[in-house]
């Protein structure tokens, strides 16, 4: 068995980078039942797919909960071995459709790390990296994004940014 979890380990990466598969990877290295607290909703056939593809590779130690806006809830009844929260831009997106305030939420998020009963693996898009969107609505999420992934690596005590499927630690407290 490997080293116990930090309590609070942030995954970034771009599409396709690995960080999911690295995160589920952090939580199985834990005895016990995982979480997979999704943030997806399945709002067309290829989402659909996309959720039932995850779910496939997952085994047997592993319970989902779907929870498109009710993060810190949910991460309050959490007692598994671990969980994993996949994935934090999404669930900025469904706060952004449904008219609520992602500072605020963000803020209640942190709030709430300190007092968690499993260490939490977030893993969330790093959308900053390409160009300055061209409009409005995109500005604001990759700002938005940006301020939550910030806010959340403070807190953190590993960060680790994804590429081609290789870990890159930037903050470890080992």
């Amino acid at each position: 068995m490997s080293a116990a979890l930090p309590a609070v380990t942030l995954v970034l990466g771009g599409v396709r980078s690995g960080k999911s598969a690295y995160g589920e990877e952090l939580a199985l290295s834990q005895t016990g039942p995982c979480l997979y607290l999704a943030t997806a909703e399945a709002g067309d056939q290829e989402m659909a797919a996309r959720i039932a593809r995850h779910k496939a590779r997952r085994g047997a130690r592993w319970r989902t909960v779907e929870e498109p806006l009710e993060l810190v809830e949910a991460l309050g009844r959490a007692e598994a071995g671990a969980v994993l929260v996949d994935c934090l831009t999404l669930w900025l997106a469904n706060l952004l459709g449904a008219g609520r305030d992602p500072e605020q939420e963000g803020d209640k998020l942190a709030a709430a790390l300190p007092g968690l009963a499993a260490p939490v693996i977030f893993v969330s898009n790093e959308v900053g990296l390409g160009v300055i969107p061209d409009n409005k609505l995109a500005r604001e999420f990759v700002d938005r994004a940006g301020r939550l992934h910030q806010k959340l690596a403070r807190e953190a005590q590993a960060v680790v940014f994804m590429v081609a499927g290789q870990p890159l630690h930037v903050k470890s407290i080992h």
